[in-house]
């Protein structure tokens, strides 16, 4: 009985030490990993609904941490212009349209919801070439954003 006793002791000691070695050895390992990158527009540049969206501009806006728009981002990405610390990669291209709804006509909400995310100067713009009376993408570069409408340009890392 006494060696039984013993035995389950030891045993629980040893799975301790596995444990305990190979907490270290993950803690070790995740300790050797790069910071998280700020957030970005990647994974996201074809647009989608708005309930995508929504949230990650809100989740950003509360953390106030850097967003950067890269790459390709139409549509509903263009949503990602309302984040505060956002920046604009110079070499991106944003493509704006009209808002629409499930079926894919027009929406004045949608629009005014797209709208609602863009400073004054891009508003006014988009809005007096047209950009968002039909669904046909207009583009507009990352350099454009960046000089004309005053979004601040990411630095290049």
């Amino acid at each position: 009985m006494q060696q039984t006793y013993r035995a389950r002791r030891i045993a629980v000691c040893f799975r301790d030490l596995v444990v305990a070695a190979l907490m270290g050895w993950l803690a070790l390992c995740l300790s050797r990993l790069p910071a998280a990158a700020a957030g970005t527009s990647a994974g996201y540049g074809m647009g989608g609904p708005f309930r995508v969206f929504d949230p990650i501009v809100e989740q950003y806006n509360r953390s106030g941490e850097q967003f950067r728009i890269e790459g390709h981002c139409q549509s509903s990405c263009t949503l990602f212009l309302a984040i505060r610390n956002v920046c604009v990669d110079r070499n991106a291209t944003l493509l704006f349209h009209a808002g629409h709804d499930r079926s894919r006509n027009v929406s004045s909400w949608a629009t005014d919801h797209l709208l609602s995310a863009y400073n004054p100067g891009l508003r006014a713009y988009v809005t007096a070439n047209h950009f968002v009376d039909t669904l046909e993408f207009h583009s507009i570069s990352g350099g454009d954003i960046i000089r004309r409408f005053g979004y601040r340009e990411c630095s290049r890392s």
